[in-house]
């Protein structure tokens, strides 16, 4: 039975039914070839970009038979990703632009970001997205070890990533991300530190920060599980993203969230979207959509979506409804995760009590009546929210 939340935890909740959706993510699922690790919703092709913009064209014209998540005549952030957004061309982006509606991209704030991998990074591309409107690129970098990139089945080298870094400046762009994974095997003999060095002498806005996991249906998976791979000690994992957050700090890059960091003025506004349980649409195969209090997502399969837009309803795999114990977890965990942290004024005795003991234990700091991890307590912030939100399960029991 759901049960509502007491009014101690009305600020872990979003708005009631939420707002306009001023936010999208569009996926684009292409991939020259699917990496390692990889367990995204990608298709290993060229990608037929007349094809892509068809598809999200029909779900668009479907999304306007139905009122919860219409889509606002303005938008505030647009994010394109993937897959290789950029093995799409040049002519991408202003497809796109046709496909959503021009006069829905005309704010003046607007933050569009699409992603790109170096080797299709191509001046031309770069000068026609930003042509588009897009202002923000996001550079799946990863690392500038080459055995480290060829181990990972990435198609640039080193040399790929810099000379990417100045397609993107010559072409104007002022906003720019990159993203680095950790927690390589040992093996490889990366050296993380010199990844940080060589990130930080490209001069980027923003810098994403993903450790390295074995999911069960991937490539490494499968050979952590048969024995034939091993990821780092849980020490070295930690060590690795400590060492992280401390250079990234040293140069001027704020933790923001637990893999983001940003210089002052650009942190990702899209991405706040989804930690601070803002309404969003999700287009494209696998793309999530949410607007409190339900979550659903698109068919998984490329095919299958395409085929699913060309049909009477629309190509959407599932939804849920989420009661309010499944909010304030999350409102829990999403706040945890972000410099934002947690209104230390909504909650009761036993739940500032725990906190007190995360304070004392160095994984949190509690000041100007928010309680906020620390790095130390990114690294176990999932056991932190259960311990959380079990206080609260107290509490809640206790005024029924």
């Amino acid at each position: 039975m759901t049960r509502a939340a007491p009014e101690a935890v009305q600020a872990l909740l979003p708005p009631t039914e939420g707002g306009a959706i001023r936010s999208v993510y569009v996926h684009a699922p292409f991939c020259a070839r699917r990496c390692f690790y990889c367990d995204f919703a990608v298709k290993v092709a060229a990608g037929d970009c007349d094809e892509w913009l068809d598809a999200l064209g029909r779900e668009i014209r479907g999304l306007e038979n139905e009122s919860f998540f219409a889509l606002d005549d303005t938008l505030e952030t647009l994010y394109v990703g993937g897959g290789t957004p950029s093995l799409l061309g040049a002519a991408a982006m202003d497809g796109l632009a046709a496909v959503l509606g021009k006069g829905r991209l005309q704010h003046s704030r607007l933050e569009w970001t699409a992603e790109a991998n170096p080797e299709s990074f191509t001046d031309d591309l770069a000068t026609a997205w930003r042509r588009a409107g897009v202002n923000r690129i996001s550079l799946g970098i990863q690392s500038f070890h080459e055995p480290s990139l060829r181990w990972m089945g990435r198609l640039h080298g080193a040399d790929g990533a810099r000379s990417a870094v100045g397609v993107a400046r010559v072409a104007g762009f002022t906003n720019l991300s990159v993203d680095l994974i950790f927690g390589l095997p040992d093996r490889l003999e990366r050296e993380w530190e010199r990844d940080l060095e060589q990130t930080l002498s490209l001069d980027p806005d923003h810098v994403s920060l993903y450790g390295l996991t074995a999911e069960a249906a991937t490539p490494l998976g499968r050979a952590v599980a048969e024995g034939r791979e091993t990821l780092p000690a849980e020490d070295r994992y930690e060590e690795q993203y400590l060492l992280a957050v401390d250079r990234l700090g040293a140069a001027g890059y704020e933790a923001y969230e637990v893999s983001n960091f940003a210089r002052p003025g650009f942190a990702s506004r899209h991405n706040f979207v989804y930690w601070s349980g803002e309404p969003y649409l999700g287009l494209g195969n696998g793309a999530h959509s949410y607007r409190h209090p339900v979550r659903r997502w698109n068919l998984r399969d490329w095919d299958a979506y395409r085929n699913g837009t060309e049909g009477p309803g629309l190509p959407v795999d599932d939804e849920e409804r989420l009661d309010a114990g499944n909010v304030r977890l999350e409102r829990i965990w999403l706040g945890l995760r972000t410099r934002r942290g947690i209104s230390l004024r909504d909650l009761p005795p036993p739940a500032l009590e725990r906190t007190r003991r995360w304070e004392e234990l160095a994984l949190a700091v509690m000041e100007d009546d928010v309680v906020r991890l620390t790095p130390k307590g990114w690294l176990v912030m999932d056991r932190l929210t259960v311990e959380l939100d079990a206080e609260l399960d107290v509490e809640l029991d206790a005024e029924l």
